[in-house]
């Protein structure tokens, strides 16, 4: 599995995993961070993360599970470089990404808030 930052005309694979309009995921890509992990040809997961006050927020995993551990690094690689913290929201019916953010360090800290109508939970993890 190789890892590379997402371009725009990334936006058409990553709206087909995410159920998103293809502008929306072009967005991301101008306003995040967004890490592809591509195995062969093909895009089989993505994360976005930016960083605000000490902590780097991960906005969005998706893709197949085993990508997940590889994608996860890296923002908190980049959190291990500045001295931050790791947060995310991990909506509840997504086990798979719970699981590999506990796996990776992240410890629950409580609910977030709801997003489209799902309860999330709240994940952290403070870097050394």
């Amino acid at each position: 599995m190789e890892l590379r930052d997402a371009v725009e005309a990334d936006a058409g694979r990553l709206a087909d995993l995410t159920d998103s309009p293809r502008d929306v995921m072009r967005n991301l890509v101008h306003d995040r961070t967004v890490r592809v992990a591509e195995q062969g040809e093909e895009i089989v997961g993505f994360v976005s993360y930016d960083a605000r006050t000490r902590t780097v927020h991960v906005t969005q995993i998706e893709g197949e599970p085993d990508a997940f551990p590889t994608l996860l690094e890296e923002p908190l690689g980049f959190a291990r470089a500045e001295g931050m913290a790791v947060e995310m929201l991990v909506p509840d019916g997504e086990p798979e990404v719970e699981d590999a953010a506990i796996a990776a360090g992240f410890e629950e800290t409580g609910s977030g808030p709801r997003f489209e109508g799902r309860p999330t939970t709240r994940l952290r993890t403070e870097q050394p």
